[in-house]
C-alpha cells in the first residue's frame, strides 16, 4: 500500500514506534496512552479509553448501552470476536407492549429500557481474557474526570442543545441540563453519582459493581412497569465471544461483525466493489460515489430482509457473502441510471416484515494497538443519542435505548422476544494481510457506518491514502439515519460541482450538506505500517478526537 497518494488534509496522520489510541475524544485516547505506558495491553487501553468516552462523550457512549469488540495479534490470523450486546429481559414480549396500547416501542423513556446493557461484561470478558493491568487500574481518569468536571466538547453541547425537551421530560435534565439550560462548550460538567458507579464496579469488578442483584436493582431503580427489564435479566447475563465473518479483497481479508451486527452488509458492499476497477475511477469522481450508492442500496435490501438476532433465525450468511450469488445482485448496477432504494428486493427473501423504522444511533468507535502486537477495534453506544434519556436510579448511568427497535410486527426478522438480541448498526472493522491484523478501523453513524467502512477500505486499500487522509476525504451517506426518513444520497460540499450534476442526472436524490459534516460520523484506523514497523493512526476532524501514541 503506498501513502503517497492522495490530497492534503488538515491534519497528518499520527505516528508512534509501540502503542497508539484512536478515538472520538482526546481525554479518551490519552488515557488509552496512559495504560500502554504502564504496561497494560491494548485492550487494557481500550477499557480505559472506553470509560472516559461514557464520561466525557455521555451522549454517546455509556454503562447503559452495548459493546462489540474485534481482537487480533500480530503474527496472527486469528480474530476474536467478542457480543457486548444485550438481550430482551424475560417480560420483553409483543404482548408486553399490546397491552398497553403501543403500536411501536416507544424511544424514550421507561418503556425504551427492555434491553440489558451489555457494554460492562464485555469490559470483564475481554480483560479476563487479554488484560495485563490490574482491573482497577483501568478507570483512574475516567472516575477523576466524572468527580472533578470534564470539559463540554462542541458535540457534547450541540446534543445537549438539540436534546432540551428530551432531557427535560425524561428525568436527566438535572444532570445535563444543569440549571435548566445547555452548556456550552468548554464548560465544566460534573457527574458524581457516575463517578461512583465507576469505583464500585473498578473495586468490586463488573458484576458486583454492575450486574449483581443488588447492583442490578440499583440501576434499574424507578423504571416501574413501563418497563419490562428486571435484575435477574442483568445477573443472568454474560457477554459471549463469537466467530467474525470475513471476505477476501485485493490481496487483503476484510474482517467484520457477524449478526446481530450489520456487519455482513459492509462485506457485500467491498466484494461488490473487488470486481471494479476502483482505483481507475479515482477518488471522489461521479464513478466512485455512484457504485457506492448503488452497492450500498442492494446490500442494505439484504441486510434489512435478514438481520437480526441468530439463534432467532437462520441467516444464510454463506450465500448472502458468495461470490456468484454477490455477481447476480451487483447486475442490477446501471452506469446511467439510479435505482429507487425503496423498491429494491432482497435476493434472498425471508418473510420481510412491513415495520421499516429507521436504525439510527450516537456511537464511539475506538482502536488501540499495544507494544507486543495485539490490535483492538471495538464500538461502543446507548444508541440514540442520550439513549432512552433515563437516569438508572441514583446511578448516574444513562440507560440505552435499543431495544425500541425491535419490532412489534410478528413476521418481522427484528419482531420483539424475550432473550433477543435486537437488530444492531454497531460494527468494528478489522484488516488481514498476509495472515496478520494490519488495520484497525470504525466509525460511529447508523447507517453510515457500512459505507464509512467502504470509504475508508477503498481510500486506503485502492488510492492508498495515508490514514488521515482515507478518514478527511469528503464522505457520502446514501439512505436514512440519525433518526431521519430520507432516501437521500447526501454528500459532503467538498465533492466537485460537476461531480454532484452527473449524479443528478442519473437520478440520484442528491442532498448536499455542509463542507464537514457529523452525519457523516466520526471516523478513526489504526494502521500497524509494515516499511518503517510504525503505527499510524487517525481521528475524524468531524468528532472531538485524536489518535495518540508512544
Amino acid at each position: 500500500m503506498s501513502h503517497a497518494n492522495g490530497p492534503i488534509t488538515g491534519r497528518r496522520p499520527t505516528y508512534a514506534p509501540r502503542g497508539m489510541v484512536t478515538s472520538s475524544h482526546v481525554l479518551a485516547s490519552e488515557a488509552g496512552v496512559r495504560v500502554l505506558r504502564a504496561g497494560g495491553s491494548a485492550v487494557d487501553a481500550a477499557i480505559a479509553a472506553n470509560a472516559v468516552l461514557c464520561v466525557v462523550y455521555p451522549h454517546m457512549a455509556g454503562l447503559g448501552g452495548d459493546g462489540f469488540w474485534l481482537v487480533g495479534r500480530r503474527g496472527s490470523s486469528h480474530v476474536e470476536a467478542l457480543n457486548a450486546s444485550g438481550p430482551a429481559g424475560a417480560r420483553a414480549t409483543i404482548d408486553f407492549y399490546r397491552e398497553r396500547d403501543h403500536v411501536q416501542i416507544p424511544n424514550r423513556g421507561a418503556a425504551a429500557v427492555l434491553t440489558v446493557p451489555g457494554a460492562v461484561d464485555g469490559w470483564h470478558q475481554a480483560h479476563e481474557r487479554h488484560g495485563k493491568l490490574e482491573w482497577r487500574d483501568l478507570f483512574d481518569d475516567a472516575i477523576f474526570l466524572a468527580r472533578h468536571g470534564a470539559p463540554v466538547s462542541r458535540s457534547l453541547s450541540d446534543w445537549m442543545h438539540q436534546d432540551v425537551s428530551v432531557l427535560h421530560t425524561h428525568g436527566a435534565a438535572d444532570v445535563f441540563l444543569p440549571g435548566g439550560g445547555p452548556l456550552r462548550e468548554g464548560d465544566r460538567i460534573g457527574l458524581t453519582h457516575l463517578g461512583d458507579t465507576l469505583e464500585r464496579i473498578a473495586h468490586h469488578g463488573a458484576r458486583a459493581g454492575f450486574y449483581d442483584e443488588s447492583a442490578a436493582e440499583r440501576l434499574l431503580a424507578g423504571l416501574g412497569d413501563d418497563s419490562p427489564l428486571r435484575p435477574s435479566d442483568l445477573s443472568a447475563y454474560h457477554a459471549v465471544w463469537v466467530e467474525p465473518i470475513s471476505v477476501d479483497y485485493r490481496g487483503h481479508t476484510i474482517v467484520e461483525f457477524p449478526p446481530n451486527t450489520q456487519g455482513f452488509a459492509a462485506l457485500q458492499i467491498m466484494k461488490m466493489l473487488e470486481s471494479d476497477d476502483v482505483a481507475a475511477w479515482g477518488d471522489s469522481t461521479f464513478e466512485y460515489y455512484h457504485h457506492m450508492a448503488e452497492y450500498v442500496k442492494i446490500a442494505f435490501a439484504d441486510r434489512d430482509a435478514w438481520l437480526t438476532d441468530p439463534d432467532f433465525v437462520d441467516i444464510p450468511l454463506d450465500r448472502l457473502l458468495d461470490a456468484d450469488y454477490l455477481a447476480g445482485r451487483r447486475g442490477m448496477f446501471h452506469p446511467e441510471r439510479s435505482l429507487d432504494m425503496s423498491e429494491i428486493e432482497p435476493g434472498i427473501v425471508f418473510r420481510p416484515g412491513t415495520d421499516r423504522r429507521v436504525p439510527m444511533g450516537d456511537t464511539c468507535a475506538f482502536g488501540a494497538v499495544d507494544a507486543e502486537g495485539l490490535v483492538v477495534s471495538a464500538i461502543q453506544s446507548i444508541y440514540f443519542d442520550f439513549g432512552s434519556a433515563v437516569l438508572g436510579g441514583d446511578t448516574g448511568v444513562i440507560l440505552q435505548n435499543r431495544g425500541s427497535f425491535f419490532s412489534l410486527d410478528d413476521a418481522h426478522p427484528n419482531a420483539l422476544q424475550p432473550g433477543k438480541r435486537s437488530f444492531h448498526t454497531l460494527i468494528p472493522g478489522m484488516v488481514l494481510r498476509d495472515g496478520e491484523p494490519v488495520i484497525s478501523f470504525g466509525s460511529m453513524g447508523g447507517e453510515g457506518q457500512p459505507q464509512t467502512h467502504a470509504a475508508l477500505l477503498t481510500r486506503l486499500i485502492d488510492f492508498g491514502y495515508d490514514a488521515q487522509q482515507a478518514v478527511e476525504s469528503p464522505r457520502w451517506l446514501m439512505g436514512r439515519t440519525w433518526g431521519t426518513q430520507s432516501r437521500n444520497l447526501s454528500l459532503e460540499a467538498r465533492v466537485p460541482p460537476e461531480v454532484v450534476r452527473q449524479l443528478e442526472l442519473t437520478g440520484q436524490p442528491v442532498k448536499m450538506l455542509t463542507l464537514w459534516n457529523d452525519n457523516m460520523g466520526h471516523a478513526h484506523t489504526i494502521r500497524l505500517d509494515p516499511r518503517h514497523d510504525f503505527l499510524e493512526g487517525a481521528a475524524d476532524p468531524r468528532g472531538d478526537g485524536s489518535a495518540a501514541g508512544y
